[in-house]
């Protein structure tokens, strides 16, 4: 017997299970000094367990995304919490850093399904239950911005309680109930691929899978500098394996991802590349500024933890609203608005070039937290009216590693920056490249157009 589909329950559970990829890529921050601790490391080898989180979701995202168009949303949700469950029952016993890396990597890619899923099962939902495609994706970014926001405090407790094992046990729970959840009350996948699995096989394009996958993995790993003195190496090969993906999916039928088509798609190259330079001001914030307000306003992280938690708070309260100016004035009108304001509001973080008064980063703080939801959630649904309904999963999962890309780059711009120190000087030239950023982002903002504008 089927179950009976309850789009408000199946979009909630969507939620937490989007949720668990921002929350493990922020929780993670706080318990890199007991890692170290406990296997012996020394501070570059420990960001692994960062870095292979980083590099499993940018290179997992569009993948995970060509598998929910192909093979259904629900199917692969199901399974990607299954992963999720799975590994982060096992990680807290195991006995070397390497394999908790690994564990690491295996979770992201198990989270990596649940956004592109999501935006893949809201057409069905949104029918289900009456409302604009906005509502749902709000909630979803919602729950993500929420997740990031918390991590660290959540993070936190459970690492001074029960240690780092606790932040891979919390997911157990959390992932199985968004996975009986969507089972039992999400729509069911029809009209999906099936037939034999080597059929299937030799339609996947797996040698444009893998390509694709290698070739992200190299410029993360150049941008991220993981292998010191060999980032243009790796940078160079990234560009060759580019070029062959690129020769190989105009040639290949059916691609994994259609060159030609997104050539054409210009409204969702523009949500591409405004969403890459806008997560590069915020990620700037985000990394930049708790660096800013230990080094040079010498607070204790504690304080600096609340002073930034704003940043991700206001986003959440400010997303409701967003979703419905852009039901009464329409996407581009409140990207725009959104990306003005995220001018604004890096102009205002140059005050504290003057001074690090705990009243005025909080204010700032804020400030930044509007345009991140505005712009965040505009760009979303954006992307949904610009990509083709049966490619959704796809461009939702090259959406999300827009994300990483924004951020990676930002941490290396960061570092050069903060080279010489982290101070209040060097933090007024990292205010003019959020200014120069900022205004791309508004020009991208006013050249979008919605498709058949």
């Amino acid at each position: 017997m089927t179950n009976k589909p309850r789009p408000g329950l199946a979009i909630a559970a969507l939620g937490l299970g989007t949720s668990l990829n921002p929350l493990n890529s922020s929780m993670i921050a706080v318990a890199l000094v007991v890692l170290r601790e406990d296997f012996a490391l020394d501070v570059a080898t420990v960001t692994w367990v960062i870095t292979s989180f980083y590099l499993a979701s940018a290179a997992g995202q569009p993948l995970m995304g060509r598998l929910a168009d192909r093979f259904g949303p629900r199917r692969l949700f199901t399974f990607g919490m299954a992963l999720v469950a799975v590994t982060c029952a096992v990680a807290p016993f195991l006995p070397n850093f390497a394999l908790v890396c690994v564990a690491r990597a295996l979770m992201a890619v198990g989270t990596a399904t649940a956004y592109p899923s999501a935006v893949v099962m809201v057409t069905e939902l949104s029918r289900l239950a009456e409302l604009p495609s906005t509502r749902p994706l709000g909630r979803i970014q919602m729950a993500n911005t929420s997740a990031a926001a918390v991590g660290p405090v959540v993070g936190g407790l459970l690492v001074s309680l029960l240690g780092w094992q606790a932040l891979f046990a919390i997911n157990v729970p959390l992932a199985l109930l968004a996975l009986i959840v969507v089972h039992r009350a999400a729509p069911a996948d029809v009209g999906r691929e099936t037939g034999s699995l080597g059929k299937l096989i030799r339609e996947s394009d797996i040698p444009g899978i893998l390509a694709f996958v290698a070739s992200l993995t190299l410029a993360m790993m150049a941008l991220l500098n993981v292998i010191p003195g060999y980032r243009w190496w790796l940078l160079g090969a990234a560009t060759v394996v580019a070029g062959l993906f690129a020769w190989r999916e105009l040639r290949f039928r059916p691609p994994f991802l259609d060159l030609r088509l997104l050539g054409r798609n210009r409204p969702l190259l523009l949500v591409y590349l405004l969403f890459v330079v806008f997560s590069g001001v915020y990620y700037f914030v985000f990394f930049g500024l708790p660096q800013l307000l230990q080094e040079a306003g010498h607070y204790d992280a504690g304080l600096v933890g609340l002073l930034v938690l704003p940043l991700s708070a206001v986003s959440v309260v400010v997303t409701p609203l967003v979703v419905r100016f852009i039901e009464r004035f329409g996407v581009r009108s409140v990207m725009i608005a959104g990306a003005l304001v995220l001018a604004g509001a890096s102009g205002a973080l140059g005050l504290l070039t003057l001074s690090l008064w705990p009243p005025l980063v909080l204010v700032a703080a804020a400030l930044m937290g509007v345009p991140y939801g505005a712009v965040s959630t505009a760009s979303n649904q954006g992307l949904y009216v610009s990509a083709r309904p049966e490619e959704r999963g796809v461009a939702a999962g090259i959406f999300q590693t827009c994300r990483y890309l924004g951020a990676i780059t930002a941490t290396v711009l960061i570092g050069v920056l903060y080279g010489p120190g982290v101070n209040q000087s060097n933090w007024g030239l990292m205010v003019l490249v959020m200014l120069g950023l900022s205004a791309v982002v508004v020009v991208l903002a006013v050249a979008w157009r919605k498709p058949g504008v």
